[in-house]
C-alpha cells in the first residue's frame, strides 16, 4: 500500500513531498537497527550543496577563469595601442612637374591624410554629434550606448543605435576583422581603453576621420571632399560636411551619387543632431536641410594633363619600389615644365587639326531627328554620352541666323559659330582630295547635327576627332632634362606613347649627322657634290633604285651647305657613298643611335633617313649639336619622396661641361664631337629656317635657333627637330599604321608649325642670342657657285665658316683678274 506524506519545513519555508510503501513501513519496525537505510533529510542535504556550488563555480569562477585563459593567451596578442601614433595610411601615389602641379594620382585607394588642425571644426561637429555624441565625455567605451543596442536587439532584433564609439571604430579599423563575434567584440572594447590610454581625443578623431571608408574609393574626410564636391576640406558648406558625416554609418546605402534621396535623409538627420548638440542654430539648420544634393564625382585636381608622363611615372615606381609603391603616398617629382607641358600639350592638338582642316569635312558624329531634338534633356545627354578628347566638346545644332549657326552645348548653353570658320569643311574625298567649298553654313551642316567643337583663343570652331597622331618632346640640352613631353593627341584615346614606343624612319631628319659625319672625315660646308639622276642596283636593297629630290627635279653641282638647306636627296646619297656606310653608321652611333638599329640599314637607304627611330632617340641626337658636342641621357625623374616628404631617389644626369672641363669628371658627358664640328652643323642647320625647307620658323624672329625637316616616301611621317642652346625639340606627325599624309604633307607643313607653337612659348624667357662660336674656326670668303675660296672683293663672294685645321688659302687674286692680266701680256 503506497501513501503520499507531506510536510513543511519551518527552516526554509518549503513543503516537502514524500512518498513510501505501508508495508516496507511495517516491516521496517520489525528490522534490527543496524539494516536502517539513511535518513531523506541527509540526501536532501547533500542535494542541495551539490547545486549551490555548481552555482558558485558557474556565476563565479567561470568567469574567472574565462578571464585569466584571455589574459594569458589573447590579451598579449592584442596590438599595442601606441603603434597607433606611426600610423601610416594606404596613400595613392602622387605624380606632380618639377614646379609641384599635379599630373596624376594613382592608386586603389583615394586618400589625403591630415593632422587635427587641418580638420574644420564644423566637420568634426558633424560627425560626433552623428556618430558618436559623448565622445570627449566617455573613456572608450559608451556603456549606455552598448546597452542601449543590447536591448534593441533583444527586442527588436536588430539594433538601429549603434553601441560602437569613435575609438572603438577606431580599434576595428585599425586592428581587428570585421567578423561579428563576442570575442571580437570584447578585444574592440579592451583595445578602446588601451587607445583611450595612450592617444588623446584629438588624435584619436584625426585617426577616424583619415582611415573610414566613405564611397568610391574615397578613405578620408579630405578625399571624400575632393571625390564628392571637388573641393578642398576647408572650403565645404554646413550641408556638404553634414552628407559627408552621414557616410560612415553606410557608404553605399547613403551615398549621394548613387541614392541622393537616401543621401539626403541621412544628411538632415545629421543636421538634426548637430542643432540638438548646439553646434548650429536654428536658423542654419533649415538653411542648410533646403539645399538640394547637388554632390557628383571629380577626380583628383589635377593641375596638368600628362598621361603619357603619368604611365612612365608609374612604371619607374613600380620598378624601382615595388606594386607597393601605390600605397605609400610616394611622391614622383617629374623633371617637367608645367607651363611648357601646357603649351605642348596646345601645339600638338592645334596642329592636327589644322591638318584635319586642310583635307576636308568628315561630317557629324551623328544625326537626330527633330522629334529627339524635342526632349533637351535626352540631348545633353546624348552629348555628354559622345567620348570627347584633345578637349574637344560636343554641340548640337539648332538653327541657322544667316552666315551664323546656332548650337547648343553639352552644358546646356547657345553658342554662334561664324561661316568664316568653317569656310574649310569642304566634303573630305581622301587625303589627296576634297570636295567642293562650301559657300553657307547649310553645306556643311544640319539642324540636328551633333558634331565636335573646339575652342580656340576664345572662339569656337567646328573640329574632328583627327585620324592622325603626333608626338612632341622637348629636352634641356645641358642635361637631357625632359621639359615636355606629348605622346599622342591623347592618352585616353590612345595609351601608346609615340615619344618612346614608335619607330618610324626619321627620313631628312637623319641628314644633320651625316654632314657632321662628312665634316669630321675633312669635307667642309663649302665641299661641292653633284645633285644629279643616278640609279642603284643594290644587293642589300635587292631592287633597282632611283632616288630623286621631292621635287622631282635636279639641281646639278651643290654645296653641302646649301643641300642640306633644301635637303637634296642625290647629294646626300652620294655624300655616303663618299665618306662610306660603315663609317656614318659608327660616327651615329656616338649620339645615342641603337646599333642593332643602324646595322639593319647598311645601305644607301640611310642618307634617306631609312633607319627606324623613336622621337627620344633623334631629339637625344640633336641635344649634342645644341651643347657644342657631348651625349646626353634624357630623364623623366628629378627625384622620389616618401610620405613624410623625405627623399629617397634623386636623379644624377651627367651635365655638358661649360668651363673648367676636366676629362675625368664623373659629373661630366661624354663629348663625342668637337665643339667646332657642331657648331659648323648648327650654322649649316640655320640656314635650313634661314632659306631652306624650314622658313616657316623665321617667324619667331630668333638668331639663335636651328633644326631640320624630315619626310619619309610617300608623305608616310613628317618630321621636324630643331633646337636652340638652352632647348631642343622633336615633333612627329603621321598614322599610326603608315599611309600617306597626303602630297604635300612634308615635315615643313606637318610637323614644323607644331614646333613653332611650342618653341614661341618655351623660347621666351631665354635672350636671342647668336650660338657661341668656339674657337679653332675661320670664316672664308668663297665663290657661291663653285665653294671655292675667293678674295673678299669677289663679285658675289660670301664668308664660310671652316675648321682652321681644313680651311682653305684665299688667293691673292681672283681668276678674273688673272684672266685679264693673261690677256694684256699678249696684247
Amino acid at each position: 500500500m503506497r501513501i503520499i506524506d507531506t510536510h513543511h519545513n519551518p527552516i526554509n519555508g518549503l513543503t516537502h513531498y514524500s512518498e513510501f510503501d505501508m508495508t516496507q513501513e511495517t516491516q521496517a519496525h520489525s528490522t534490527p537497527p543496524q539494516n536502517q537505510q539513511a535518513s531523506p533529510k541527509k540526501k536532501t542535504s547533500k542535494l542541495k550543496w551539490f547545486v549551490w556550488t555548481s552555482a558558485f563555480l558557474s556565476l563565479i569562477v567561470t568567469p574567472l577563469v574565462a578571464l585569466t585563459i584571455y589574459a594569458l593567451t589573447i590579451y598579449p596578442t592584442l596590438p599595442d595601442a601606441a603603434s597607433l601614433k606611426d600610423v601610416t595610411y594606404q596613400v595613392p601615389l602622387r605624380i606632380v612637374t618639377e614646379d609641384d602641379k599635379l599630373i596624376s594620382e594613382i592608386g586603389t585607394k583615394k586618400r589625403i591624410p591630415l593632422d587635427y588642425t587641418e580638420i574644420p571644426e564644423r566637420m568634426t561637429q558633424a560627425i560626433t554629434a552623428s556618430e558618436d555624441e559623448s565622445f570627449f565625455e566617455h573613456g572608450g567605451v559608451d556603456y549606455t550606448g552598448l546597452a542601449r543596442a543590447v536591448v534593441e536587439l533583444v527586442t527588436t532584433g536588430s539594433k538601429k543605435s549603434g553601441g560602437s564609439t569613435i575609438t572603438m571604430q577606431v580599434a576595428r579599423n585599425f586592428f581587428l576583422t570585421k567578423e561579428k563575434t563576442y570575442l571580437r567584440k570584447l578585444n574592440e572594447i579592451i583595445l578602446s581603453y588601451k587607445i583611450e590610454n595612450e592617444l588623446s581625443k584629438q588624435e584619436i578623431l584625426a585617426l577616424y576621420l583619415n582611415k573610414i571608408f566613405l564611397g568610391h574609393r574615397s578613405y578620408g574626410v579630405a578625399a571624400a571632399a575632393q571625390t564628392y564636391y571637388g573641393k578642398p576640406i576647408n572650403q565645404l558648406s554646413l550641408d556638404e560636411y553634414a552628407m559627408i558625416a552621414g557616410l560612415p554609418k553606410a557608404p553605399s546605402a547613403y551615398n549621394p551619387i548613387a541614392n541622393p534621396e537616401r543621401a539626403k535623409l541621412r544628411r538632415n538627420y545629421v543636421l538634426r543632431r548637430m542643432f540638438e548638440q548646439n553646434f548650429i542654430t536654428q536658423q542654419e539648420l533649415e538653411a542648410a536641410q533646403a539645399v538640394e544634393v547637388h554632390a557628383k564625382l571629380v577626380g583628383a585636381r589635377i593641375d596638368i594633363e600628362a598621361g603619357y608622363v603619368a604611365e612612365m611615372a608609374r612604371a619607374f615606381a613600380i620598378e624601382n619600389f615595388g606594386e607597393e609603391a601605390l600605397k605609400q603616398g610616394l611622391t614622383i617629382v617629374t623633371t617637367l615644365d608645367s607651363k611648357l607641358q601646357d603649351a605642348a600639350n596646345l601645339a600638338v592638338r592645334n596642329g592636327l587639326q589644322e591638318y584635319e582642316r586642310r583635307h576636308g569635312y568628315r561630317g557629324p558624329i551623328q544625326h537626330l531627328t527633330p522629334t529627339e531634338m524635342t526632349d533637351t534633356e535626352q540631348v545633353l545627354e546624348t552629348l555628354n554620352s559622345i567620348e570627347k578628347f584633345g578637349r574637344l566638346s560636343t554641340g548640337i545644332v539648332t538653327a541657322f541666323d544667316k552666315t551664323n549657326t546656332q548650337v547648343m552645348t553639352l552644358e546646356g548653353e547657345t553658342i554662334t559659330l561664324a561661316f568664316e570658320g568653317m569656310t574649310w569643311a569642304q566634303p573630305y574625298i581622301n587625303v589627296n582630295a576634297k570636295g567642293p567649298k562650301p559657300t553657307k553654313p547649310q553645306d556643311v551642316l544640319q539642324i540636328g547635327d551633333i558634331i565636335y567643337l573646339q575652342n580656340l583663343d576664345n572662339k569656337w570652331l567646328l573640329a574632328q576627332d583627327p585620324l592622325t597622331e603626333s608626338a612632341l618632346i622637348s629636352v634641356k640640352p645641358q642635361n637631357g632634362q625632359i621639359l615636355a613631353m606629348v605622346g599622342g593627341f591623347d592618352y585616353f584615346r590612345s595609351k601608346f606613347n609615340r615619344v618612346i614606343q614608335a619607330k618610324r624612319q626619321p627620313g631628312s631628319n637623319f641628314k644633320p649627322f651625316l654632314y657632321a659625319a662628312a665634316i669630321d672625315k675633312g669635307l667642309t660646308p663649302a665641299t661641292v657634290i653633284n645633285d644629279a639622276p643616278v640609279v642603284f642596283h643594290d644587293r642589300a636593297l635587292e631592287d633597282v633604285w632611283r632616288p630623286e629630290n621631292y621635287s622631282g627635279r635636279f639641281y646639278g653641282p651643290t654645296r653641302l651647305r646649301k643641300a642640306l638647306a633644301y635637303s637634296r636627296n642625290l647629294v646626300s646619297i652620294r655624300l655616303l657613298q663618299q665618306i662610306g656606310i660603315k663609317y656614318t653608321i659608327d660616327y651615329a652611333q656616338q649620339f645615342g643611335f641603337p646599333i642593332e638599329e643602324m646595322n639593319q640599314h647598311r645601305d644607301l637607304s640611310l642618307a634617306l633617313g631609312s633607319v627606324q627611330l623613336t622621337p627620344l632617340e633623334v631629339v637625344q641626337g640633336y641635344a649634342t649639336f645644341a651643347n657644342t658636342g657631348y651625349k646626353i641621357t634624357p630623364y623623366l625623374i628629378k627625384e622620389v619622396r616618401n610620405f613624410n616628404s623625405d627623399v629617397i631617389y634623386r636623379a644624377e644626369p651627367k651635365t655638358a661641361c661649360t668651363v673648367q672641363c676636366m676629362q675625368d669628371d664623373p659629373t661630366s658627358a661624354e663629348r663625342v664631337i668637337s665643339a667646332q664640328t657642331a657648331y659648323i652643323t648648327t650654322s649649316m642647320m640655320q640656314d635650313v629656317i634661314n632659306y631652306g625647307s624650314g622658313r616657316k620658323a623665321k617667324v619667331l624672329d630668333r638668331e639663335d635657333i636651328a633644326g631640320k625637316t624630315g619626310t619619309t616616301n610617300d608623305q608616310k611621317d613628317a618630321w621636324f627637330s630643331g633646337f636652340s642652346p638652352d632647348i631642343a625639340t622633336t615633333v612627329w606627325a603621321g598614322f599610326d599604321q603608315p599611309s600617306t599624309l597626303g602630297r604635300s604633307e612634308v615635315g615643313g607643313r606637318a610637323a614644323l608649325p607644331i614646333w613653332i607653337d611650342y618653341m614661341r612659348v618655351a623660347l621666351a624667357p631665354f635672350p636671342n642670342a647668336p650660338f657661341a662660336r668656339p674657337e679653332g674656326l675661320v670664316n672664308v670668303p668663297i665663290n657661291p657657285d663653285t665653294g671655292d675660296a675667293v678674295p673678299a672683293d669677289f663679285p658675289g663672294a660670301f664668308f664660310e665658316v671652316f675648321n682652321e685645321n681644313n680651311a682653305p688659302d684665299i688667293p691673292s687674286v681672283t681668276e678674273t683678274k688673272i684672266h685679264q692680266m693673261t690677256e694684256e701680256l699678249f696684247e
